[in-house]
């Protein structure tokens, strides 16, 4: 399935998303560096040292940590590991607005063995575009940031992709904390519409937003029109089918689909798009798009795919792949 996620849009933003969206999260690492990159590709550089990625690597760590935990709850971290010295370390560095020497250090010798070795992983293989190589002697380590990094640091997408990546770091991370993953894993997200953030059900915290935690999936583009959704759009959460036919059908027999404000019905779209869409029911390619965003979550590890999950043995399907146009045709048929 990742490959026909990449195949319907075969960029280098799509492998991005890849790497970003549907890796393995055992650590936040990955969210780290990929932030770090953009940093530097945004400027323009072709080249920085291990030294300068190591710096905004290191205090994005150290910044989100003082909120949430960056490994799992109950997870082995040794006195030499990276995250006890950025716990240890945190305060003279966020005092000092940069990493202390202590943990530049320790930056420098675990990035290149861990975190910059699986960047590009995706299970068993890797994804189709590099977006950096690691070059030189190893007290001299260069990273080389290839066109493709630059291609999608300077698109009109960039600034949506630095959203997508924040957002699974905030879902991630969340999962990570002790009470709330418990939650999150056993009962998925749920939505709260005052905010538009998608919460943890069990303890109702905020998690991230709805649209910045759905739209990779959907390739950063609007569900309705399927043009891309730019960093100067207006972007609305469109319910696909519209939550209208809840009340509707409940005034005169009861409606008997499943919950319409739930994330497999909401999907990011052009405001203009939505406004436009109104109540109508959406049209065959528009559940196809829907059908094949949904599976895409389906391989992202927990809590979206959890929520999914659940929406479909709710319904009596086994919350696995390739069950969503049957599961989509029988909401369909309930509008009838």
């Amino acid at each position: 399935m990742t490959r026909e996620f990449y195949e319907i849009e075969p960029t280098p933003r799509t492998s991005w998303r890849l790497a970003v969206l549907m890796g393995a999260n055992s650590r936040t690492y990955k969210f780290a560096l990929g932030s770090a990159l953009l940093e530097f590709a945004v400027q323009g550089r072709a080249e920085v040292t291990l030294d300068e990625l190591a710096v905004p690597y290191a205090m994005s760590l150290v910044a989100r940590q003082q909120g949430a935990p960056q490994a799992p709850s109950g997870s082995q971290v040794g006195d030499a590991d990276f995250l006890t010295v950025a716990r240890q370390e945190t305060v003279d560095s966020i005092s000092s607005g940069r990493p202390t020497e202590r943990l530049l250090d320790a930056a420098r010798r675990s990035m290149p063995t861990m975190v910059m070795q699986r960047f590009h992983n995706l299970g068993a293989s890797e994804v189709p575009h590099r977006f950096y190589e690691l070059v030189g002697p190893p007290r001299r380590r260069t990273v080389r940031l290839t066109p493709h990094l630059h291609g999608i640091a300077g698109s009109e997408q960039a600034a949506g992709l630095r959203n997508e990546l924040n957002a699974r770091w905030d879902i991630v991370e969340s999962s990570f904390a002790a009470g709330i993953g418990r939650g999150l894993v056993d009962h998925g997200v749920a939505v709260d519409w005052a905010t538009l953030r998608l919460t943890d059900k069990h303890r109702r915290r905020p998690v991230t937003g709805v649209a910045d935690a759905l739209a990779g999936f959907q390739h950063g583009r609007c569900l309705i029109c399927c043009t891309l959704l730019t960093d100067t759009d207006r972007i609305a959460v469109d319910h696909v089918f519209p939550h209208s036919l809840m009340r509707r059908f409940g005034a005169v027999s009861g409606w008997h689909g499943p919950d319409l404000d739930v994330i497999w019905n909401l999907a990011p779209a052009h405001e203009r798009c939505n406004g436009t869409k109104s109540a109508r029911l959406p049209t065959s390619e528009e559940l196809r798009r829907l059908a094949r965003r949904n599976e895409a979550i389906l391989l992202s590890p927990h809590p979206l795919k959890k929520t999914l999950q659940l929406t479909l043995r709710g319904a009596g399907y086994r919350g696995c792949g390739g069950e969503w146009p049957d599961f989509l045709r029988q909401v369909l048929g309930a509008c009838d």
